[in-house]
């Protein structure tokens, strides 16, 4: 399995800090935003891992993460995504990499506290479909919101009025190859993006999507208040540690 972090967009709800950076570069607590996702995937078991950056800063990943030696990585893979096409336009970018193998996406201002090497190993057995990730949080309308059924996932909803449930699916997915052709089936959002939620929708339709609880905390980082709050977190935390 290969590992993807989605570090492109162009970062505006942190507006001026990234009119000179990119979103992921900036410090949560004592690392960069960027080491979050990439221990993440370490942690998993997961060491051929590739960035996708975006914006007028993508050379300062180079400069930061070089070779990943840093993670005891012996490489590390780069490219580019122009503009803001959505999470899904995002994940299109890698499927040359991904050389018909399973995919762990982790976007890049997700932090976790613990690991996600049960649900790795988990999604490895299943031997294909999708896994997604769940964690239960006081204000569901603000993410996408699974309606379930016993292990059964029946529909996640991007930011309901009316959640269906109070998990939210967090920003850490397990695919098969078949995701990149279901990408090229997707027509952009309302916002004008190929959402990831569309992507999962058609995993559950084809009944080849299954869930798993998120152990320990789980914040995004996108916002002036959710990067407060994570650096808050792994402060008295030290989560995910390099």
């Amino acid at each position: 399995m290969k590992g993807v972090v989605l570090a492109g967009g162009l970062g505006s709800r942190l507006k001026p800090l990234t009119k000179v950076t990119n979103k992921h570069l900036l410090p949560v607590y004592d690392q960069p935003m960027i080491y979050y996702p990439i221990k993440t995937l370490i942690n998993a078991g997961i060491d051929d891992i590739m960035i996708v950056t975006g914006g007028n800063s993508a050379g300062d990943f180079l400069k930061l993460l070089g070779n990943g030696k840093d993670f005891g990585l012996k490489h590390v893979n780069y490219t580019y995504q122009e503009g803001e096409g959505g999470i899904a336009d995002a994940l299109s970018l890698v499927e040359h990499f991904a050389d018909d193998e399973p995919v762990c996406v982790v976007l890049g201002d997700n932090i976790i506290e613990n690991n996600i090497r049960a649900a790795a190993d988990d999604y490895r057995k299943q031997g294909g479909g999708a896994k997604i990730l769940l964690k239960k949080v006081h204000d569901p309308q603000r993410f996408g919101v699974p309606e379930l059924e016993g292990d059964r996932v029946l529909r996640i909803e991007e930011k309901p009025s009316e959640p269906k449930s109070d998990f939210a699916v967090i920003g850490i997915y397990f695919y098969d190859n078949t995701v990149f052709d279901i990408i090229k089936t997707l027509k952009p959002s309302d916002r004008g993006e190929l959402e990831i939620t569309d992507v999962n929708n058609h995993y559950i339709d084809r009944n080849e999507m299954t869930w798993a609880e998120l152990d320990g905390w789980w914040t995004d980082a996108g916002t002036f208040e959710s990067l407060l709050h994570a650096t808050n977190l792994v402060a008295k935390s030290g989560a995910n540690k390099v």
